[in-house]
């Protein structure tokens, strides 16, 4: 199958949404200039269905002043992500003098993620 996907899953608080979204903005513009194909932020909307037993909110310890928050990026295959991230993490923005004074706006502990191969893509 083509296709690999990166996912995140992660709380944020509320007052630091704002935040996020900018370093998100940020972080998009960057994967996006060494070729990943698509790149989504996603906040909570309806988190508590009633015939799931494990939430995203539970998975990511979601407190009351949290919205869960579910990202993910697409690449060709995996070769094609692990070039990608290879760049980023080389390109200034994201060098870590640049993040290092700054708080991160979600508790890093509490984030889940994985690397996914496509099953089925239409």
């Amino acid at each position: 199958m083509k296709g690999y996907v990166d996912g995140f899953v992660l709380s944020v608080k509320k007052p630091l949404l704002n935040e996020y979204k900018k370093m998100a903005t940020l972080a998009a513009k960057v994967w996006k200039k060494y070729g990943a194909l698509e790149y989504f932020e996603c906040v909570g909307d309806d988190m508590n269905p009633k015939w799931v037993t494990l939430k995203f909110p539970k998975m990511a310890k979601t407190k009351k002043n949290e919205v869960t928050v579910f990202s993910f990026i697409v690449y060709k295959n995996k070769a094609h992500r692990n070039k990608v991230n290879a760049l980023v993490m080389k390109d200034p923005l994201m060098s870590e003098n640049n993040w290092k004074d700054k708080p991160m706006p979600f508790d890093m502990k509490r984030m889940a993620y994985g690397g996914f191969k496509t099953l089925v893509q239409r």
